[in-house]
């Protein structure tokens, strides 16, 4: 798109205006042109104003990754709002510690999502069930149009603790973002979405999507390899995006071979450890260029790989900084290491988060007086400005494309009365990267199974989050700071001696 537009729904209607016809979603069977998101959105915006929700109100969206999502997000975009959302996989603790942050002036989602919130919320609440009949509604003659410093978005993380954390972005940086995007987007793409669009992958992409005027292809909610590669061919796409145990996946079927691709002018990848030769195995499979990219929630883009670097490039790195961003690494000073030294990877970007919303605590200790966000991610750079990843500072771990932060689910695993003690750990895994392997020590009164605590967990937090493995012990490790040595423990998990000889 041509022009300049200080905010996202300034962006929308123009292109609503000049390309009405051509597809902004598909889901499965279901179609939305940017014409009629832009209508749907008005009509919505307008029966949330008649509710008051006003600029800079938050409204909270608990809803799977639809149609009805793009347009809910736009419509709280017009009015100036800001909106922010919650994964539909999310416990009712991981809900209200969220709710509790930013307290939403309104949720709107569906009837088992609507379960989820807690008695104590005191906003409105909007049926998905509902919003049909909101869309037909006459658009408002007139709406404030949000400025480039507003809040626009709220992504939510978890830092060390657990606790949720809101990465807030405001209109000037999801623009900046459709700047540094680099490879994966060009007019008129047709791109794959795999990822939920409660992640940063969609919330802070919206703008990007409008400026190249990209349709968004919608893989199922309930993810399959074969529903992967349909709408790969299906609908042309010209971008596919995923993470590797979703590429590993698709390699595997056999009906790949037949499946023709032509449309497909690059594979991105990334969000965890990109096994060796997968890279080089989808460059033979497909026919088509693959980049690695790196990112984190507080700042989208990073680094990403070039379509003619060697394989061994992309396996081995993420690749360099895109254009206008600036990657350091960082020693325990704060001061800058020299090429191939690890330390903390800071990032400086037009396109990352303004602060942690409500939190100027958190906010100050992340970010430098340069304004480099420093984040939890260990790496060093090599000569030619490649980042090479070597794990992280904090014990979250990466279980298929997921983060997991083993303090959740020590505090779940805690709260059960059949455990006396409990930590969490790592382990490698094939195709999913890493998982979960709890130590549990029982409480006298008798010992639960290992099925009944996955459960328990599953029924607090995320199911992604349940240990995989649990092992009861009769005591955790100790370092000589009596604290538990969870380097014991993950040694342990990966069936290693104290020298890191496989037992």
């Amino acid at each position: 798109m041509t022009g300049s537009y200080d905010s996202l729904p300034g962006l929308l209607a123009a292109v609503a205006a000049q390309h009405p016809g051509r597809d902004a979603f598909v889901d499965g069977a279901a179609r939305l042109t940017f014409a009629g998101w832009h209508r749907r959105a008005a009509g919505l915006a307008s029966v949330l104003a008649r509710r008051g929700v006003n600029r800079g109100d938050v409204v909270c969206l608990m809803l799977p990754s639809s149609i009805d999502y793009a347009v809910c997000y736009a419509a709280i975009a017009q009015l100036g709002a800001v909106v922010t959302g919650i994964n539909t996989r999310f416990g009712p603790t991981e809900v209200e510690g969220i709710l509790s942050a930013c307290e939403p002036v309104m949720v709107i989602g569906s009837g088992s999502a609507r379960a989820r919130v807690p008695a104590g919320y005191s906003g409105q609440l909007l049926d998905a069930g509902d919003l049909p009949e909101c869309y037909a509604e006459p658009a408002l003659d007139h709406f404030p149009a949000p400025r480039p410093a507003d809040p626009a978005v709220i992504v939510w993380t978890s830092g060390t603790t657990g606790a949720p954390k809101g990465a807030w972005f405001d209109h000037a940086a999801l623009r900046a973002g459709a700047d540094v995007s680099g490879l994966l987007s060009a007019p008129f793409d047709r791109r794959l979405m795999p990822t939920p669009f409660a992640h940063a992958g969609f919330m802070t992409r919206v703008w990007d999507q409008l400026a190249y005027v990209i349709t968004s292809v919608l893989t199922p909610a309930a993810w399959s390899a074969q529903a992967m590669l349909a709408a790969l061919a299906d609908e042309q796409v010209t971008v596919g995006q995923g993470v590797p145990t979703q590429w590993e996946k698709l390699l595997a079927l056999p009906e790949l071979p037949g499946t023709p691709l032509p449309h497909l002018r690059v594979i991105g990848t990334g969000a965890t450890r990109v096994p060796a030769g997968l890279v080089r195995a989808l460059r033979q499979a497909l026919d088509c260029p693959v980049i690695v990219r790196y990112a984190t929630t507080e700042t989208p883009t990073v680094s990403g790989t070039r379509t003619d670097d060697p394989a061994e490039v992309l396996e081995r790195t993420v690749g360099r900084a895109q254009d206008g961003i600036t990657i350091r690494i960082l020693g325990e000073d704060g001061k800058e290491l020299p090429v191939a030294q690890v330390g903390r990877v800071a990032i400086k970007s037009p396109f990352q988060m303004r602060g942690y919303w409500r939190d100027p605590e958190q906010t100050a200790q992340c970010f430098t007086p340069e304004g480099l966000f420093v984040s939890s991610d260990l790496g060093r750079l090599d000569a030619d400005g490649n980042l090479t990843l070597s794990g992280r500072a904090s014990e979250v771990y990466i279980r298929g494309g997921y983060n997991v932060y083993p303090l959740e689910v020590e505090n779940a695993l805690s709260a059960h009365p059949g455990v006396a003690a409990a930590a969490v750990v790592s382990a490698p895994a094939p195709v999913i990267g890493e998982i979960g392997v709890a130590f549990v020590v029982a409480a006298t009164a008798g010992a639960p199974s290992a099925a009944e605590l996955r459960s328990w967990c599953a029924a607090r937090l995320a199911d992604y989050k349940a240990p995989d493995r649990v092992e009861f012990v009769r005591e955790l490790p100790l370092n000589a700071m009596m604290k538990v040595d969870k380097l014991a423990l993950a040694r342990q998990a990966r069936g290693e001696d104290a020298t890191g000889r496989v037992r």
